[in-house]
């Protein structure tokens, strides 16, 4: 069996979570990793028996470039159109931590230059792997509901991710650019494109500098009305932190994703219960187990791209789209305009 070697760029708070997803996939295996803090890495390395640790990403793309299969940018939005170029000069295939980049046009030249240097470019969007999202799918699917003309797809809610994330404090643009880029893309993935969109912001903490809370009214092109909603200054009984709520409205009854994993299907029939629980990992944090958890099938789906199986989902290409509606909420909010694709 081959194994699939991949170098590790940038070994903070989520990389470990990144990397016990590749270690549940039995062929790749990391032989590198980069972090500006030379002790982070070493840390990090000594965890996952891996030998060669660096301060700079050109020495170890110099070093290593020709048996690495890919390397996994998991640094700070900043510093990804500059590893993607790194690597992908040195003709290595890129996946990218979400966002793609600070701007539409950034993520544009991502691409394309990916696509230059004939290097495979993928966006680790997990979100869509997520065990209820993907049951949801399942289930409009089968046109239960009939024609659907109407969703609300929410993420709302008072976790304190500062605390874990504290540089999410200084964004300029924050919940956008941070939870927009996974629920818009959920909206894509189960509704199609959007023609139209309208948005408003606000910024409830003190303390930050960005948006903490966005709205977000989706025209999509088969008709569907999508409101998307991003708060991290909600209050509520019930957190549903990590969660993303979701309804759908049809012309023959409504389906929700609810807490704790709940479908909900309802027709003039009655109304039928499901769950979709996530797969379990023993090193899951309890508290994020549904993102967790699609970590795995998110790099499953990419792997299997670069061994050539299949098509991947969150291709450079494809996620485009999504940053296009980020940057596009941004300009709403900021003209107070409908913004037409």
């Amino acid at each position: 069996m081959r194994i699939y070697k991949f170098a590790v760029l940038g070994t903070g708070f989520w990389s470990g979570y990144q990397l016990a997803g590749w270690n549940e996939l039995k062929n790749v295996k990391p032989i590198a990793f980069y972090n500006r803090s030379l002790d982070k890495a070493k840390a990090l390395a000594l965890k996952h028996d891996v030998e060669f640790v660096y301060d700079n990403v050109d020495e170890l793309l110099d070093q290593h470039a020709a048996e690495l299969d890919f390397v996994d940018i998991i640094t700070d939005v900043n510093t990804h159109a500059i590893f993607t170029k790194k690597a992908a000069a040195r003709g290595v295939n890129v996946i990218c931590q979400k966002p793609m980049s600070p701007s539409w046009e950034t993520s544009l030249a991502m691409v394309e230059t990916c696509k230059a240097a004939n290097v495979q470019f993928y966006i680790h969007e997990n979100f869509r792997f997520q065990a209820p999202v993907r049951k949801l799918k399942e289930i409009l699917e089968y046109g239960i509901i009939g024609k659907i003309f109407k969703a609300n797809v929410a993420f709302c809610s008072g976790f304190p991710v500062f605390d874990n994330q504290p540089f999410l404090k200084d964004l300029e643009q924050f919940i956008i650019t941070d939870i927009g880029s996974h629920v818009l893309d959920i909206s894509r993935f189960l509704f199609g494109e959007a023609e139209s969109l309208y948005c408003h912001t606000a910024r409830i903490n003190p303390d930050i500098r960005g948006e903490d809370v966005a709205n977000v009214l989706l025209r999509m092109k088969n008709g569907i009305s999508c409101f998307v909603e991003m708060s991290y200054a909600t209050i509520a009984e019930q957190e549903s932190f990590p969660q993303t709520l979701i309804s759908v409205e049809g012309e023959k009854g409504t389906i929700q994703l609810l807490h704790n994993y709940m479908i909900k299907i309802t027709t003039r029939k009655g109304t039928v219960i499901t769950t979709a629980d996530p797969k379990p990992y023993p090193w899951m944090d309890p508290e994020y187990a549904v993102v967790h958890s699609s970590i795995v099938d998110c790099n499953r789906n990419i792997l299997d791209s670069i061994m050539g199986k299949k098509h991947a989902e969150t291709t450079g290409k494809d996620n485009l789209e999504t940053m296009r509606l980020v940057q596009a909420a941004y300009q709403s909010a900021r003209e107070n305009k409908v913004i037409h694709f």
